[in-house]
């Protein structure tokens, strides 16, 4: 359960906005999404390589950058 504590002169919107933060932090909805369906085994590797696979590529870039501005 995610909550959070108001204080007395804080407004409703401010409240609500640490309260989505929160939320969003917790991965409440993505853990929801995922149990409410069923992945192949076979899928949930594949899509592990693909999320590997696009994380490299973006440290890659990083490192290329970095080394274009040592040189």
């Amino acid at each position: 359960m995610i909550g959070i504590n108001i204080q007395d002169s804080e407004s409703i919107d401010k409240a609500l906005r640490r309260f989505k933060k929160k939320y969003e932090r917790s991965g409440v909805l993505k853990e929801f999404k995922k149990r409410t369906f069923f992945t192949k085994p076979s899928i949930e590797k594949r899509m592990a390589r693909m999320k590997a696979a696009r994380r490299q590529y973006r440290i890659s870039l990083e490192q290329d950058k970095e080394d274009a501005l040592i040189h």
